[in-house]
């Protein structure tokens, strides 16, 4: 059988067109090398694929790729089936079945040869090959190897050395899998094409096993794989007058793969998966794509930058070119008739200039000259002055409504352009964050790993991200969380190890034991929050207009705020909602804090023609200090407990969408653990009516509390105030109270080391 030569035609008629007259001429030489008869076979296979190629074009012009394979089955079986009916005259069973056989091989070995030929091609060649694209070029790369059969060289075979050579390359560059695969291939069809060489598959597929399995020793382990694998299968396949010539082939194979150089085997692993050089192949790769998408990103910053730049670079305020105008058009209206304006604006420009400006001041308000010295060399420069007088005044209500749109149209730019410079900071720093680079904490990571196997912990794989202090990120595959192994155990013994304490911060739990999950390791903030809320709505109804919410940020911050809508009711409650929404989609985005308040306001300011306002009280607090930002745009005052002493925060801002531009005072206090955080909205603030001394009947009744629980204390405040209003609710009432505490871990830390020594986060 020669299943090999139409399949190759095939191909090579498809994929390269240009090369299909070599592929002919060297097939047929190839095939006459071995006998006359072979050569006939080989072209008048190919002349009957071509016929039944023509013949079939007008039904498989569009699909012609997926019905290759049928028309080199239907060429083989037909020519072999000829060739044999020619031969012996009549049709018999066996020839049938023979021709049955090659034709399916040549079917298979199309599929195959599709996937591999273009592997050969620089053009063509990929960076990825999937495990069924390793096996195509191996069966391939067999194939030529077949043609080596027969030659010898000074009593040595070219087929065992070759064979042998491309198994020690393949297992020393995949391992033991790859190694014992193409062993098993090469051997399958060097034995197809020999079968007195049958028991060379045993022996190559034993060699690529050992060899793989001995790789950690270089060329040289996988070279004794290749001799202990020689002896051993020769010995049992060849008997004792054979191994000498079988070891003598492995030799020469282990010298031709001692001389192979590195380049080479490094260039052959970046294609297999599971190397060391195909990760970082794959990592180049990826570090490409992170390049070029931070790099654009960085683009989108620098052109938000820009363009708040921009709007920044408005002109500056040109008071000389406005009264320039302004002169312009009084001059208009009384001078450009008047016979005199020659001696006015030619001889005496700089007086009567200076004079119709001092007017200009003097007469914002009504038309009437007030300085009786302005009013005297006024009347002795001009024939008309009440004229001009009255005149100027007329035209400064047109000027003062013309500057303060001026203004307006700034102060709008002037916000543009902070939205724009915020967007563009978040970006930039995205832009950072994506060309971060995954640190190599390979030393670590088989410290930590060896640590959790030792005390009996089957952990599959650590990785490594950070540790930094405060800022730890790990990743560990477990077969399974079942039982809580993670936050027990793990975690504890990770904040020994690191000297910090370790929490658990995502995982992807099962339901089921011995699932494999993967869990997240983090550092834990110094500090937590505990909050308590009260609330009521006005004249205790279901829907309060005030709103609250509390959040953390990916900084390490954590929000709190309370709004509360103009008015009560539904449409109250919609517009606390609303900028409660607004802010929580802003603040998570990264803007900072007082542009996205001013977005926010811009927002409401614009976004209807009517009115709707809404109060904001926000608390900004880093669990790493304990420092609170306070950003209030008309709230109520709000208040830090500690101990017996009450310290009030304040601000005077308007509510959120009443102007357009609001100032934002930000007021700061730097807390400590046990401090009390109360914030209110002004249902609670106001309620009691009889109060004159708002600030220091709440600061009173704060201190007097008993209780250091947010929830206690939330809940007791909000009923003081309805017991001083009369058990009337006449507003919406909202209390957020909040303790600040050191975090405590639920597990204490477990040391696992006797000497009480750490990792080092610094080795490599």
């Amino acid at each position: 059988m020669s299943p090999f030569i139409i399949p190759f035609f095939a191909t090579m008629f498809v994929l390269k067109k240009k090369k299909r007259g070599l592929a002919f001429l060297s097939l047929f030489v190839g095939a006459s090398s071995i006998s006359i008869p072979n050569g006939s076979f080989a072209i008048l296979a190919m002349l009957c694929f071509m016929g039944i190629r023509w013949l079939t074009s007008r039904w498989t012009k569009d699909h012609f790729i997926k019905t290759l394979p049928y028309l080199v089955f239907s060429s083989a079986f037909v020519t072999r089936s000829s060739i044999a009916y020619i031969t012996d005259r009549q049709w018999l069973w066996s020839n049938e079945m023979l021709a049955l056989t090659e034709a399916s091989l040549s079917f298979l070995l199309t599929l195959i040869f599709l996937q591999s030929v273009p592997l050969l091609s620089v053009n063509l060649r990929k960076h990825v090959l999937k495990n069924e694209e390793i096996i195509c070029f191996v069966i391939m790369l067999a194939s030529v190897l077949t043609g080596t059969i027969g030659w010898h060289f000074y009593g040595f075979s070219m087929e065992h050395i070759l064979s042998r050579y491309v198994v020690l390359l393949f297992g020393y560059v995949g391992g033991a899998a790859i190694g014992s695969t193409v062993g098993v291939v090469i051997g399958l069809i060097l034995s197809l094409a020999n079968v007195t060489s049958l028991y060379q598959m045993s022996l190559l597929a034993f060699s690529g096993l050992l060899g793989g399995l001995l790789r950690e020793g270089k060329k040289i382990g996988v070279s004794i794989g290749l001799m202990i694998g020689t002896l051993l299968i020769g010995l049992y396949g060849g008997g004792y007058e054979h191994l000498l010539g079988t070891a003598g082939d492995s030799l020469v194979a282990i010298l031709l793969f001692l001389l192979t150089p590195r380049s080479v085997t490094r260039k052959l692993a970046t294609y297999i998966p599971g190397t060391k050089e195909y990760a970082a192949e794959q990592q180049q790769y990826v570090k490409r794509l992170r390049d070029v998408t931070a790099d654009r990103v960085a683009q989108f910053s620098s052109l938000f930058q820009t363009l708040s730049n921009s709007f920044q670079g408005t002109e500056e305020e040109e008071s000389d070119h406005e009264v320039d105008v302004f002169l312009s058009n009084v001059t208009e209206k009384t001078c450009q008739t008047c016979f005199l304006k020659e001696a006015c604006w030619a001889r005496k420009f700089d007086q009567t200039y200076d004079l119709m400006t001092r007017i200009m001041e003097e007469t914002g308000d009504t038309p009437i000259l007030t300085n009786s010295k302005l009013k005297r060399e006024w009347q002795h420069h001009c024939i008309k002055p009440e004229k001009v007088v009255k005149a100027i005044h007329e035209q400064q209500l047109f000027y003062h409504e013309h500057v303060k749109l001026k203004k307006k149209m700034k102060e709008s730019r002037l916000l543009v352009a902070e939205q724009l410079k915020g967007v563009s900071q978040v970006m930039g720093d995205f832009a950072k964050e994506i060309q971060r680079e995954r640190d190599t904490h390979q030393f670590q990571e088989e410290q930590i790993l060896l640590k959790l196997q030792d005390i009996g912990f089957d952990v599959e794989n650590v990785e490594i991200y950070s540790l930094d202090e405060g800022a730890v990120d790990i990743e560990m595959t477990l077969p399974s969380n079942y039982y809580g192994e993670c936050e027990k155990l793990i975690a504890p013994i990770l904040s020994d190890v690191l000297g910090e304490n370790i929490i658990v911060e995502r995982e992807s739990k099962s339901d089921f034991p011995r699932i494999q999950c993967k869990v997240a390791f983090g550092s834990a903030k110094k500090y937590t929050i505990e909050t308590g809320i009260a609330h009521t709505a006005k004249g205790g109804g279901y829907v309060s207009g005030d709103n609250y919410t509390t959040f953390g940020l990916g900084a390490g911050k954590y929000a709190i705020a309370i709004s509360d809508g103009m008015g009560n009711g539904e449409r109250a409650s919609s517009e606390s909602h609303e900028t409660l929404k607004l802010l929580s989609k802003v603040l998570k985005s990264g803007i900072n804090e007082t542009i996205a308040i001013k977005s926010i306001n811009s927002i409401l300011a614009l976004r209807s023609n009517e009115e709707i306002f809404s109060t904001l009280d926000l608390a900004m607090i880093d669990l790493q200090d304990a420092k609170v930002k306070f950003l209030k745009i008309g709230s109520n005052p709000s208040f830090v407990k500690r101990g017996e002493h009450i310290t009030m925060i304040e601000a005077s801002n308007l509510p959120m969408g009443m102007i357009e531009d609001v100032e934002i005072d930000v007021a700061s206090e730097q807390l400590k653990a046990g401090d009390l955080l109360i914030m209110m909205s002004d249902g609670i603030f106001e309620a009691p009516k009889h109060v004159e001394n708002k600030e220091a009947w709440v600061k009173r009744k704060i201190r007097d509390m008993q209780t250091d629980d947010p929830q206690a204390i939330a809940d007791l405040l909000l009923e003081e105030v309805i017991r001083a209003n009369s058990g009337e609710i006449n507003d919406d009432m909202t209390i957020v109270v909040s303790k600040i505490k050191h975090h405590t871990p639920k597990w204490s830390a477990i040391s696992t080391y006797s000497t009480g020594e750490g990792i080092d986060r610094k080795a490599q």
